[in-house]
């Protein structure tokens, strides 16, 4: 599936677009070039699934936790930018994380890829040459 965001003012009809297609999976990585707008679309997927909370990237926190007023459940995202070292993923405790049945929101999944549950669904966010974006899975 791929969805095409032209503008900014359709973002929030594309995380509506994607959220119908989430199905059961929990845990999604999301892959994209610095800029692409991972944390911009996150952002927009969390406030279609209820979330009130102000939402910023969890750059320096490496993971922000949100309660979802939709799903009454909890929503956690990653940004595994800063990692230097898996031992860091491991002591942050990314097992209760990743298999606690909560959503799972991953930015620089790709600095952690061996600790990915093998159902986590992979996306991408792209930067066309038009300005666009495409955010496939």
């Amino acid at each position: 599936m791929e969805i095409r965001i032209n503008s900014l003012d359709q973002i929030d009809a594309a995380a509506e677009q994607f959220a119908a297609c989430m199905k059961d999976s929990k845990v999604f990585a999301f892959y994209g070039k610095m800029g692409a707008g991972k944390t911009t679309f996150i952002k927009a997927l969390c406030e279609h699934m209820g979330v009130k909370d102000v939402i910023t990237s969890p750059t320096f926190a490496i993971v922000n936790e949100y309660e979802s007023e939709t799903t009454g459940g909890q929503i956690f995202h990653f940004d595994f930018y800063r990692i230097k070292k898996l031992e860091e993923v491991y002591d942050l405790g990314y097992e209760e994380y990743f298999y606690g049945g909560a959503y799972c929101f991953i930015e620089w999944p790709e600095l952690i890829e061996d600790l990915l549950p093998e159902n986590a669904v992979k996306v991408t966010i792209k930067e066309n040459a038009d300005g666009s974006r495409s955010v496939t899975m």
